[in-house]
């Protein structure tokens, strides 16, 4: 779709790859909007791309996918089929929660298997996990119509439909306290809210509404792009230059260049690009900071940044091994046996875990580009507090030695001896490498005070011409729910610049939330 004659065709600068600047791009390039899509690295993806060294792989961030539906709907919307770009493969079991003085228990997407697996953790609860899915999938149906609202203003909460999903938020209630409903087990409700980690939360304090992320794995499976999620990135880049999109990587954006309180366009080392629009998909926090003038953002100053919430951080080793593990699974988490001690440690921030969470992902057993040679690449994260009161200069190899030990004795036997490339990622590389706000690596915090109007808009306050896309925005961070950010500032965009008419109407638009709804609808749920 292109400017009908005689009208200029409208332009879009969007401010880094990641999944929601590509998502974005390709959603207006494919309204007819001219994009051009900066991107400071050499690559796509920003944090969802994939590095190899040595003959290994790794993922650099993200290691699976959700609710695959969400992406697809994208592709869909602009005229192409996601198969064509990108290749996923289901995950089942989903994952293997290791408990520190046992058992394993295998979550899957099938009741039966789900049931007999909880249940050796507490045959009570298991037969309560069919009303904790049902009353998930309510919850989530019921969310649907506020995940896709873009709440600029206050009177949002007074729609109908929003005012009937927010009998589901208990303030004060966390994700654990309402999983206290259905399960007796401290071992069974974590099993069900270590997902709050996705948002970089504590399940004692994460909103009780997140219950629906372990609903939405049982539902909807756990995914692997086949290639890692880095190939997600580049399938959304190859779609974006199909519809047109002009990709500057090594460009980074040192400036929006604003007239008053309306944005010009973007500076990078090519000089001044002019644009009607301009999105911002880097990280929040250091992006907002960094491009527009303090002056500016009354609403969200460089004070109100500072006061800000943030998620935890993570510690990365990337892991080159010789051999295999072969009772290591695809993705695997080993839960400490106080987690509550080790989630304080986590939000205070002052000390490294003592004794930590880990996940690892092996996803040579889904993917053999992830084992060649009969060698494995496996992906180590372990949350730690964002950057502030850890000096990370004294403790990086120290708490290395202190994962390294922890994961031998949780089974795999000597690893340190059989390592054959590391590569270690504090919280201050993400923030000095990659540009994370005190690499607060899930972005601000998912706190009812920093959620849906409170959160930054989708259409930047105080300026005009300046969008965001990506977890600092609404609806959130975690890949879905970005992609839908994408779409909600898309059409924003499109709105303003007086496209709306390209925008789908709700019969034409794919509906892949709205499906559930559905579901529920028919009495199926």
């Amino acid at each position: 779709m292109t400017a009908a004659r005689g009208e200029r065709q409208k332009d879009a600068v969007v401010i880094g790859a990641g999944p929601g600047g590509l998502a974005t791009a390709m959603l207006l390039a494919a309204a007819g909007t001219k994009v051009t899509l900066f991107e400071k690295d050499t690559e796509v993806g920003g944090r969802t791309k994939v590095f190899a060294e040595d003959g290994f792989r790794f993922d650099m961030g993200p290691t699976f996918f959700l609710y695959p539906q969400i992406l697809e709907s994208l592709f869909t919307r602009c005229g192409l089929r996601m198969q064509d770009y990108v290749e996923m493969t289901r995950v089942d079991p989903s994952y293997r929660l290791a408990f520190e003085n046992g058992p394993d228990v295998h979550i899957s997407g099938h009741m039966d298997d789900l049931e007999r697996e909880i249940g050796k953790l507490d045959p009570h609860d298991a037969r309560q996990i069919r009303r904790f899915i049902e009353a998930n999938r309510k919850k989530l149906a019921a969310f649907v119509p506020v995940l896709k609202r873009p709440f600029l203003s206050l009177l949002d909460y007074l729609a109908p439909s929003v005012v009937s999903a927010l009998r589901y938020i208990v303030p004060l209630s966390s994700v654990d306290d309402e999983l206290q409903r259905f399960f007796r087990d401290p071992r069974v409700r974590l099993a069900f809210s270590f997902q709050t980690k996705y948002l970089g939360m504590s399940p004692f304090r994460c909103p009780n509404l997140f219950t629906f992320l372990a609903f939405l794995e049982f539902e909807f499976g756990v995914w692997h792009p086949v290639g890692g999620c880095g190939a997600v990135s580049e399938g959304m880049a190859r779609a974006a230059r199909d519809l047109g999109v002009d990709i500057r990587l090594g460009e980074p954006v040192s400036e929006i260049v604003f007239e008053g309180k309306r944005a010009l366009g973007v500076k990078t080392k090519s000089g001044f690009t002019r644009a009607d629009a301009s999105i911002m998909n880097a990280d929040f926090a250091h992006a907002a900071s960094t491009l527009i003038p303090d002056r500016l953002r009354k609403r969200w100053s460089d004070k109100k940044i500072e006061s800000a919430k943030y998620s935890c951080s993570t510690y990365m080793l990337y892991l080159g091994i010789e051999g295999q593990y072969d009772q290591l699974d695809h993705h695997t988490i080993f839960l400490a046996e106080d987690y509550a001690a080790n989630i304080a440690e986590i939000e205070e921030a002052a000390v490294v875990p003592s004794h930590p969470s880990i996940y690892v992902c092996n996803p040579g057993r889904t993917d053999p580009s992830f084992a060649k040679d009969g060698n494995a690449s496996l992906y180590v994260l372990v949350p730690v507090g964002h950057c502030g009161g850890i000096d990370w200069s004294k403790e990086t190899q120290s708490f290395r030695n202190t994962v390294i030990d922890r994961l031998e004795g949780l089974g795999l036997t000597d690893l340190r001896s059989r390592i054959r490339y590391e590569k270690i990622f504090t919280p201050n590389d993400w923030r000095d490498q990659v540009s994370v706000f005190r690499g607060a690596t899930f972005n601000l915090a998912h706190g009812l005070d920093q959620m849906l109007y409170f959160r930054p808009h989708n259409r930047f306050d105080d300026v005009e011409g300046v969008y965001l896309v990506g977890g600092g925005t609404h609806p959130g961070s975690g890949l879905p729910v970005i992609y839908e950010s994408a779409r909600i500032s898309s059409d924003l965009v499109l709105t303003d610049l007086g496209l709306a008419d390209r925008i789908p109407s709700a019969a034409e638009a794919p509906r892949p939330l709205e499906q559930l709804q559905d579901k529920v609808a028919a009495g199926n749920g």
